[in-house]
């Protein structure tokens, strides 16, 4: 049974992806008859993916009339933007019938493309349908979890996200929002997509110190640390110290905290009480559970570096638990009603916002002291552990100190937006970053591109292939210390959960995201303290 190309076209509507229309082959045919005679070139192909890129391509060269029958029962795809939508355009041609394409009416995208015009290259992101925005996500090559695309398509149907959701390939289903997303926001912020570790973030320190500068055996240097650095849970394990002790307590961390972080933590208590954490100062200055770790690492050179990572442990941890509930009593309050209630928002001028993100940014702080204050905390033992080159050890020509989980006022696409970065770190131009393998993988020192679609951003480590609990039943005591041979570093149980293979596979990671970092130093760890 023929069809009309307006009856055609009526059952097929666009999906744009910003620079990207996606459009069926009724809409394909009306383009090319609007005045275009061709030549065109037309990319054909039997299998499309879910992002509209296909495998299989042919090409078929020729005029508007010589093309239209061979493409009648195959799918046409690109990227070039119609100038008008394809319904305007249909309206200049008038009725016609053509041969029967209704076996294509299920959606997959399309495109023409003359032959006088310089194909342009497939983006390195895959696009998923959004009900408002679309999601690009960085993850070829990677795996990403169903129930973390159900994640983000779950935040891209919420009315204030701006442009696109951004996913970087270190992504893995999280705690109310997806660990690798970069969430811009206008008008509200959402406090479980900035998470609970606030702050958590990065700090590498390159030393003047070679590989044949260090102790043959690293397990003193192990022990110094882990001395020196509390980690661990407050009430743990029997290797947890999670905070100082009154006794110990160092006397520049409690000026800091009483010169720099005091005011503002008495500030945001004396308004909302329950926030208080009784150990408050007596964490500053330690390492926390869990992925937290210090590392000593090699670089290309055999250059000797100090990295580690952080956040603002118990403290963040309380304003975060507590502004989520909050933010989803205003949601039952004002009746409104969301895809998971995990996505529970603050709208901007209202004072549980201002708190927030005073709360935030203040959490934001305690998280970089605490962890410059742990550089320091490590050299010094190192210092008086000896054995090493003291001018060497202490010089140090790089160090960089970044977050990656907060939010941020940033401008994209030419609009001021609350920027979220949840397991993901700045990749603005020329900024330097550090993207973490597993303990007994790589790790990186990378300068950002500045790739708007990303909104600036890449990858804060690998990203966990599987859950703790998985990885505790898939691994053992064994493939741990085989996964970690040449590393100073804890094979016991209580690490299983952390042993390389529960993370993916880091040169994937880096691999899926080279449009938005240079690689300027790669680093292999040969001591590791765990929280």
């Amino acid at each position: 049974m023929p069809i009309s190309k307006r009856e055609f076209l009526r059952q097929s509507q666009p999906v744009e992806y910003d620079e990207i229309v996606a459009v069926e082959v009724g809409a394909l045919l009306a383009y090319s008859l609007n005045g275009h005679k061709g030549p065109f070139r037309l990319a054909l192909a039997h299998k499309v993916d879910e992002r509209g890129f296909v495998t299989n391509v042919a090409h078929l060269d020729g005029s508007t009339e010589s093309i239209l029958k061979p493409i009648s029962k195959r799918w046409v795809v690109g990227v070039r933007k119609m100038t008008k939508p394809p319904r305007e355009i249909l309206e200049k041609i008038g009725e016609g019938e053509f041969e029967d394409l209704t076996v294509l009416t299920d959606k997959v995208k399309s495109f023409v493309l003359p032959l006088d015009m310089k194909e342009e290259k497939m983006s390195d992101y895959k696009v998923y349908k959004g009900d408002k925005v679309p999601i690009k996500a960085w993850v070829q090559g990677v795996s990403i979890e169903s129930a973390a695309l159900d994640q983000l398509k779950n935040v891209a149907a919420l009315p204030f996200i701006h442009k696109h959701v951004a996913v970087m390939p270190d992504c893995h289903y999280g705690k109310g929002a997806t660990v690798g997303s970069v969430i811009p926001t206008k008008g509200a912020i959402i406090p479980a997509a900035v998470g609970v570790d606030i702050g958590c973030g990065m700090v590498a320190v390159r030393t003047g110190l070679s590989s044949h500068d260090l102790p043959t055996n690293l397990k003193s240097w192990r022990n110094a640390i882990e001395e020196a650095v509390p980690h661990g849970a407050v009430k743990g394990a029997s290797h947890d110290r999670g905070g100082f002790s009154p006794s110990d307590l160092p006397r520049s961390n409690e000026r800091i905290w009483q010169n720099k972080l005091a005011p503002g933590y008495v500030a945001i208590i004396s308004k909302h009480p329950s926030i208080g954490h009784k150990a408050n100062v007596h964490q500053l200055g330690t390492l926390g559970g869990g992925n937290h770790f210090i590392e000593i690492c090699l670089d290309e050179a055999d250059r000797v570096w100090l990295m580690l990572h952080s956040g603002s442990r118990g403290l963040g941890n309380k304003i975060g638990m507590y502004f989520t509930e909050l933010a989803k009593q205003d949601m039952k309050i004002h009746f409104i009603n969301l895809p998971d209630k995990d996505l529970a928002y603050l709208p901007e001028g209202t004072q549980h916002f201002e708190d927030y993100i005073y709360a935030m940014e203040w959490a934001q702080n305690f998280a970089q002291i605490n962890r410059d204050l742990m550089v320091l905390q490590v050299f010094d033992a190192l210092k008086r552990e000896g054995g090493v080159p003291q001018k060497k050890l202490l010089t140090h020509d790089i160090a960089v100190n970044a977050h990656h989980n907060y939010t941020t006022r940033e401008n994209h696409y030419g609009e001021n937006v609350w920027l979220t970065r949840k397991g993901a770190i700045c990749a603005r131009k020329g900024v330097l970053g550090i993207i973490p393998g597993s303990m007994g993988a790589k790790s990186f020192i990378v300068e950002g591109k500045g790739n708007p679609e990303s909104f600036d951003s890449c990858a804060h480590g690998a990203g966990r292939a599987m859950s703790r609990s998985k990885a505790k039943k898939t691994f053992t005591l064994d493939d741990h210390i085989a996964a970690t041979a040449g590393v100073e570093c804890r094979q016991d149980l209580s690490v299983i959960d952390e042993t390389p293979a529960a993370y993916k596979d880091i040169d994937a990671v880096m691999a899926a995201q080279a449009s938005l970092v240079d690689i300027r130093h790669t680093l292999k760890q040969v001591l590791c303290v765990k929280g």
